[in-house]
């Protein structure tokens, strides 16, 4: 196991209680006391986003790299302007970094300080990616981590794990599926699932 890019406790994070989470939490607060809103409801929205609406992004950055050389060389080498191409920017995704799995080597994202996030490709961050354990023994064992997500590789793939910062946040690409050559770019992004992005799952398999 390799590490990737890793950061100091001087970098700025952010924080779950910024000022911004601050307010809508209040907010939110105050409209569900008053009976506005339905936490249920709020629920199924934050669903919508975490895990369908914002990966889709994400799915469809990683679909156009499996289907044009050209493009995937670029987002190799500028991934910011890469994924900006295709209309995917705004808040925790002005600077990002590819990484590309390959049958020799898998990557695994994590930020061990708090919840860095690329956002403009993979919606709202999973619950578990913000959880301290997650933050901790991604870096550890990433091995085992894997396991529990049910992704057991071969002992003699290498794992690199990617430490995300405010600065800098990373979008795994996972190997293509096999028996895929005649599908079309939306066929191909149906394939592809947030975990996958982040290097808990594989395309193809798991949960969008």
């Amino acid at each position: 196991m390799t590490h990737g890019h890793h950061h100091g406790r001087d970098h700025a994070h952010d924080n779950e209680l910024d000022p911004m989470a601050a307010r809508v939490r209040a907010l939110e607060t105050i409209l569900v006391a008053k009976g506005l809103i339905d936490p249920q409801a709020i629920g199924v929205i934050v669903d919508t986003y975490e895990t369908k609406v914002g990966p889709r992004n994400g799915a469809a950055v990683v679909a156009k790299a499996w289907s044009d050389p050209e493009f995937a060389d670029w987002l190799r080498q500028d991934a910011t302007t890469a994924i900006a191409s295709l209309g995917f920017t705004g808040r925790q995704g002005e600077h990002m970094q590819a990484v590309f799995n390959t049958p020799e080597t898998h990557n695994l994202v994590v930020c061990t300080l708090c919840s860095c996030y690329p956002w403009s490709v993979l919606g709202l961050p999973p619950v578990w990616y913000k959880a301290p354990a997650y933050r901790s023994r991604a870096v550890i064992d990433p091995r085992g981590v894997l396991r529990e997500f049910g992704l057991d590789l071969p002992a003699e793939t290498m794992i690199r794990v990617w430490d995300s910062t405010a600065e800098l946040r990373y979008l795994v690409v996972p190997q293509r599926p096999a028996d895929t050559e005649g599908l079309g770019e939306d066929e191909l992004a149906a394939l592809v699932t947030r975990d996958s992005m982040i290097g808990t799952g594989l395309a193809g398999a798991g949960q969008p």
